[in-house]
């Protein structure tokens, strides 16, 4: 585990000042993720402890929320292949597809950086619409939640993964 949070190294290159706590969201996502699912077995990425949702699920939508919002962000509707993606989040995840999931979450954030870098700030408080309904929102406010939704499914990660291997260390 490293020593700092993201928010405590220092800016991360080449991403406005505004949007900074964007990038430190992100990548303590990525790497808070890393971490609570190292050496997780195939029982423990698909338990559901209590009828939560799973781990697998929590890394899925994380990657997925990020792509979605960053979406809306450009001011793009969401494509079928996204619909696709949010109705397979809950799917079993077989062990042989864990590493596929865990780089898909690195690439969008990876990708999200980059969107960052772009961003001209001039933009941020411009008009969105989320959704099928069309909700209001702002350039910020959807960069803003696709950071920290993705952080709170950290959270239920963190728990849903500490009471997974209790669980199965009991087995």
């Amino acid at each position: 585990m490293a020593n700092t949070e993201w928010w405590q190294r220092g800016p991360v290159e080449g991403v406005p000042s505004l949007l900074q706590p964007v990038a430190h969201i992100l990548l303590q996502v990525r790497e808070s993720v890393g971490e609570l699912t190292a050496n997780l077995t195939e029982a423990e990425w698909n338990a559901r402890p209590a009828n939560v949702a799973s781990c697998a699920f929590h890394v899925r939508h994380m990657t997925g929320v990020i792509d979605r919002l960053f979406t809306y962000a450009r001011g793009d509707g969401l494509s079928p292949e996204q619909f696709l993606a949010i109705r397979s989040e809950g799917d079993h995840l077989p062990a042989s597809d864990v590493a596929a999931v865990l780089d898909a979450l690195s690439a969008r954030v990876d990708s999200a950086i980059a969107e960052l870098r772009t961003t001209d700030v001039a933009t941020l408080g411009d008009f969105r619409a989320v959704g099928r309904a069309k909700l209001p929102s702002t350039v910020i406010g959807c960069l803003v939640h696709g950071a920290e939704h993705s952080m709170r499914h950290v959270g239920q990660l963190s728990v849903t993964a500490r009471i997974a291997r209790a669980t199965d260390a009991k087995a």
